[in-house]
This record gives structure tokens, C-alpha cells and sequence, in this order.
């Protein structure tokens, strides 16, 4: 199967790409991982890339869209692959239906993770990170630590990162819906979206999107 993976930050969908990939056995094919390998091996890609972030630029998406592309042409996407961060606005949709019409093959469904904003942002902003290199996780209502604001691990203070405030949270959530959700409505016109509610068990949410995608696939 060819999946692409939507929904809002703290939708979970890191979690359930890596899931859902092994499941299906298919490559996960996240944004992040394809940036931090194209630089770490320097490719042109990647030196073009770091270009950009060094100085405090966005990376244009024709050099997103050539990094999945180079992905995606590897053999062990031959038979499906599940993207989780690209493409990330209309114009990255658009180029990644002319990338797979080239090679002959389509996308099989675009899995929408459905969460309520409040619930976006009472899951990032009630993270609190450990101050020392362990850099733990905990969460203030989900997985707190024994005693408040100490890990439990290594006894380091907790904190709470600037990325995770809820000042930051809602921009973020911002650009999503301005630029990301786009795409839900442009996949929604080829019939390939397919939506689930991202609540509840990790385990529960991937059976439910596992369902969900196995009754599309029968539906076509």
C-alpha cells in the first residue's frame, strides 16, 4: 500500500507511522528522518538543505520533494511506502501525484488522524522534559512522574520546553490548518481520504486505522 499520513501536531502520528509500517510491512518515510540522513551524509541534498536552516530559512519544497523522491525510488518502497510529513501543502500533493504518475502506481489512501484542538493542546503543553542528556519524558496528567517536577529516572528537574507551550502549541496548530489541512480537501476530491478518531489506547487507535484501511481497500 502507498499512504500518506495527515493530521495535527500531537496527533500521534509518529507513534502510529512506526506502527502501521510494520504492520503493513511498508517503509516508514518521515520528513525528519529523510533531513537528519540527507545531512548527515552530506548528500547535495542535504548540504542544500542545511544551506537553508543555517540561515534561519524554510527549505524550499523542491528540495523536500527531490529527498522523497530519492526515498521513494529505493527497493524497499518498490511495493508501498507510508509518509509521515510529506507531502505538507497543496503544492507538494500536486508534486507528488505527477512523481507516482511517472512511475505508473497511486496512492491507496491519505489516513487522516482526527484530534479535538483542545485535546492537541492539552497533550503537548502538559509535557515536561528532563533538564539532563537522558532528556526524559513525562506528562502532567498522562504519564506524570512520582514526585512533581523531578524524573523518575535519573532524579534531573523537569521542565517544560518552549515548543511545548501553549502559546506555541496554537501557532502551530495555526499553520497547520492553514497550510497542511489543505491537502485533506485535496485528497478528499480523489476519493483516497480516509478519517479516524486519533482518541483513546495507542493500541485501539491502530487497530482502528488498520480497519479502516483494509475496508477502503475493500471498497475499491
Amino acid at each position: 500500500m502507498r499512504i500518506v499520513l495527515v493530521g495535527p501536531p500531537g496527533a500521534g502520528k509518529g507513534t502510529q507511522a512506526v506502527r502501521l509500517s510494520e504492520e503493513l510491512r511498508i517503509p516508514h518515510i518521515s520528513t525528519g528522518d529523510l533531513f537528519r540522513a540527507n545531512i548527515s551524509q552530506q548528500t547535495e541534498l542535504g548540504k542544500l538543505a542545511k544551506s537553508y536552516m543555517d540561515a534561519g530559512n524554510l527549505v524550499p519544497d523542491e528540495v523536500t520533494i527531490a529527498m522523497a523522491k530519492d526515498r521513494m525510488e529505493q527497493q524497499d518502497a518498490e511495493d508501498g511506502f507510508l509518509l509521515d510529513g510529506f507531502p505538507r501543502n497543496v503544492s507538494q500533493a500536486e508534486a507528488l501525484d505527477e512523481l507516482l504518475e511517472n512511475e505508473s502506481v497511486t496512492l491507496d489512501a491519505v489516513l487522516d488522524l482526527e484530534v479535538p484542538e483542545d485535546e492537541v493542546v492539552k497533550r503537548i503543553a502538559g509535557r515536561r522534559t528532563c533538564r539532563n542528556k537522558s532528556e526524559h519524558v513525562f506528562h502532567v496528567t498522562y504519564s506524570p512522574p512520582k514526585k512533581e517536577g523531578v524524573c523518575d529516572v535519573c532524579g534531573g528537574e523537569l521542565y517544560q520546553r518552549d515548543d511545548d507551550s501553549e502559546g506555541t502549541v496554537r501557532k502551530r496548530l495555526e499553520v497547520y490548518h492553514t497550510q497542511t489541512e489543505p491537502i485533506i480537501d485535496y485528497y478528499k476530491a480523489q476519493g483516497l481520504v480516509v478519517t479516524i478518531s486519533a482518541l483513546g489506547p495507542v493500541d485501539e487507535i491502530t487497530h482502528r486505522a488498520l480497519e479502516a484501511l483494509k475496508r477502503d481497500e475493500g471498497a475499491k
